[in-house]
């Protein structure tokens, strides 16, 4: 991971997810004198991205986390679809 990755949030979508974006990842700058926290709930509105996130499962750094979780520098944001099966 190059410097610029370190300093920022990687994003990653799955599955349905990824195809309603259009997009699987991306890297977002975090700015160093930001005055509030980043956290995932910022981020998923910010981005515009498709649905409630409440249907969503959110990963830091591959660990289940909550919405309002922040983030720091280097993190890897996941946002899984729910999953459904029998």
């Amino acid at each position: 991971m190059g410097e610029s990755q370190a300093n920022g949030i990687r994003i990653c979508l799955f599955a349905g997810l990824r195809e309603q974006a259009g997009w699987a990842e991306q890297h977002v700058p975090v700015a160093a004198a930001a005055q509030e926290p980043l956290t995932p709930e910022h981020l998923w509105n910010s981005l515009q991205l498709p649905g409630p996130l409440s249907s969503v499962r959110i990963a830091i750094n591959h660990q289940f986390a909550d919405p309002q979780t922040p983030l720091q520098p280097g993190d890897e944001l996941a946002f899984l679809p729910p999953i459904s099966g029998g």
